[in-house]
């Protein structure tokens, strides 16, 4: 292939960069280390710099972030949130500390020093002393609003304590929600054992535990709460950073660690040096340190550039690496059939951890780094833990391996492994596939689906291997005297998995649903879903306009539901487990007999209380919000500044009430 043009690059870095930010920002999923992004990014700037007339609007150079998620409401920042130029070495960081001297025509007053946090950036805004709002960096300019989710933090003060000279009537305090290296073991520890998917690092489970729909997920999540930095502020208080830093740490806010004021660059060296040797001993995921301009005057005069102020800069520490060799290459396969390469190593000792395997992704992912067997390749632990293979290299290669091929039959069952158009991943297409089966009745019993007590791996694989179970019905149709039979089970623990068994048959409606293993749906999407159709057979016949209409359902998802629900074995299996016995209970929220209870609303313009607590209310009184009006919206609540929505209420006849109506009809509901 011959040398792409400058166009053609930048293209393919932008889309290449673009998905990448879809991945970490708003799946948190990323499938690259922070190290190979920032290569693709540096690249692409380097093109842009030579290339200025191909420069666009919506470059990821251009942009600090990404979009808002559609599940949340969009919250904008008083000032935007930059995104800080990165440096990776000395000679970078010692160009940036001259580049702002010769800005300033002399050497700032101070720096102050900081340890990059690898959580979520947010902005917190604070009026008369009160928190009002929290979102998500999101594309810089504004992002999620997470108020709800953002109050149940505790390191996160409701209330401000200053004194009325010093506390601001309106302030942006900015930070980083993260969760402690030892809380991220022990929650993964936890999921592990419920049979849930564990996260891939301490950032990745603070960006999920803070995007979930149901606040009370978040607030069972150990999140915390770490101000680094100062956005819009009135009246203007504070004249530098490490005042701010200061008086927060007062106001009730805690501050990370190692954070000081130097003098001198050659200060600045040394304390990232200092940083760097004590990063071991913190219990605070840090992958780098962050110089700032002290003086708020002279940030002013620096300045900015289109996405990164020119008076901070991030020092990334080096990435912890290894060289190993791949022994062999084999093919997993997930709960949906997903098989996944993963790359059986050469044990090897990484940041204090030893490293056996590693996931390959996909096949994309395979070809793009043209790993084979044999390979001596670079390991690395992006965010200090999970162990990820940034690259072969060549001329360590021997000879000319094969290179690996996707089976063309599932290494478990031997059905056709397919590759939906579209999509990155490879599929088992068999129904009966004993590894996807030991996994879906795996996460059938799991804790927080229908939570049957004593049913763990190693017993679902011994009674999946056994002919025992072959599908989710089987479970309620095995006794006591079967499973006496069954390796390592005795008496006593064969009628205690019984009775467990026979206690799930009436779980609420949500967690069967939640346990049936659709695609892409969560605890809190059936949740929803319980509370809108109240039962599997009208969820089964639910239209996509009903679905895409409901909160955080878009047209993927919705699709997703219709598809499992028409599949003809699908259906055989409801029918079993109805055969069996499984009647799930109502869920408690969803059942309350009053004037709200069973209703679809929808919320339009700006009410007199957070857009969530008004959605919270209508769900704890047996209602839904949804994002959209349908002909099954019950009501649309309109607010001061009512938008479009009002002119689809009226031609598709749905009633209208003001937030007085509203409030009304749920005093009525006991809410």
């Amino acid at each position: 292939m011959g040398r792409q043009s400058p166009a053609t690059e930048i293209a393919r870095l932008r889309g290449e960069l673009a998905e990448h930010n879809r991945r970490y920002y708003l799946l948190d999923a990323p499938v690259v280390s922070d190290a190979d992004y920032d290569r693709l990014l540096r690249r692409l700037e380097e093109l842009e710099a030579e290339h200025p007339d191909l420069v666009t609007a919506d470059s990821p150079t251009q942009r600090p972030g990404a979009p808002a998620l559609e599940a949340f409401g969009r919250s904008t920042h008083l000032l935007p949130m930059l995104s800080l130029a990165n440096a990776f070495d000395g000679e970078e960081l010692e160009e940036f500390l001259q580049r702002t001297e010769k800005g300033l025509g002399a050497p700032p007053k101070a720096w102050v020093v900081e340890p990059k946090l690898d959580g979520v950036a947010v902005n917190l805004l604070y009026e008369d002393g009160e928190l009002v709002r929290a979102a998500t960096r999101g594309d810089g300019t504004s992002g999620e609003d997470i108020t709800a989710n953002a109050r149940t933090i505790r390191s996160i003060p409701l209330k401000l304590p200053g004194s009325a000279t010093k506390t601001p009537t309106r302030c942006e305090i900015r930070g980083e929600i993260i969760i402690g290296k030892q809380d991220f073991f022990a929650l993964n520890a936890s999921r592990e054992e419920e049979g849930l998917p564990v996260f891939a690092n301490p950032r990745n489970s603070a960006a999920g535990s803070l995007r979930q729909l149901d606040s009370a997920i978040t607030a069972a999540r150990p999140l915390d709460f770490f101000a680094h930095g100062l956005g819009a502020c009135e009246p203007a208080v504070f004249k530098t950073h490490s005042a701010f830093l200061k008086e927060v740490g007062r106001w009730g806010f805690k501050v990370a660690p190692l954070v000081g004021a130097v003098k001198t660059a050659e200060d600045v060296h040394r304390a990232y040096q200092a940083m760097a040797e004590a990063r071991d001993g913190l219990d605070l995921d840090i992958d780098g340190m962050v110089v700032k301009v002290d003086g708020f005057d002279e940030r002013e005069r620096l300045g900015q550039v289109s996405r990164s102020p020119r008076w901070a800069v991030a020092y990334k520490f080096k990435p912890r690496q290894a060289e190993t060799v791949i022994n062999k290459i084999v093919a997993s396969v997930g709960r949906l059939g997903t098989i996944t390469p993963v790359a059986e190593l050469e044990p090897v000792r990484v940041g204090g951890v030893t490293v056996s395997n590693a996931s390959l992704h996909n096949m994309d992912e395979i070809k793009r780094k043209d790993l084979r067997v044999g390979d001596t390749v670079v390991i690395e632990r992006a965010g200090d833990v999970i162990p990820y293979v940034v690259a072969s290299i060549a001329e360590k290669r021997k000879g000319r391996p094969p290179k690996f091929k996707m089976p063309t039959s599932c290494p478990s069952c031997g059905a056709n492994v397919v590759r939906l158009e579209g999509e990155v991943a490879y599929r088992c297409s068999g129904r009966s596939c004993p590894a996807q089966l030991k996994e879906t009745v795996r996460h059938f019993a799991s804790k927080t689906a229908m939570d049957i007590d004593g049913l763990g791996e190693k017993l679902v694989a011994v009674l999946v291997d056994n002919g025992l179970v072959h599908n989710f019905a089987d479970l309620y149709r095995l006794d006591a005297e079967t499973l006496i039979g069954v390796e390592r089970m005795g008496a006593k623990s064969a009628a205690n998995l019984v009775a467990a068994i026979d206690a799930s048959r009436t779980r609420p409606l949500s967690r069967l649903i939640g346990a049936l293993g659709i695609r892409h749906v969560g605890e809190t999407v059936a949740r929803s879903l319980a509370r809108r159709f109240r039962s599997l057979a009208a969820l089964a016949e639910a239209e996509a306009e009903e679905l895409t209409a409901m909160d955080g359902i878009g047209p993927e998802l919705a699709a997703s539901i219709r598809a499992f629900f028409a599949d003809r074995g699908n259906r055989t299996l409801l029918a079993d487990l109805a055969a069996a016995g499984v009647a799930p209970s109502a869920d408690s929220v969803a059942s309350t007999g009053g004037a709200v209870d069973g209703k679809t609303f929808v919320l339009t313009g700006t009410l007199s209380i957070p857009r969530n607590r008004a959605k919270d209310l209508i769900a704890a009184a047996g209602g839904t919000v949804s994002s959209s009006i349908s002909k099954k919206t019950d009501y649309l609540v309109a607010g001061e500044a009512a938008g479009s929505k009002l002119k689809k209420a009226a031609e598709l006849a749905v009633e209208v009430i003001d937030e007085a109506a509203l409030m009304a009809l749920l005093q009525t509901s006991g809410a």
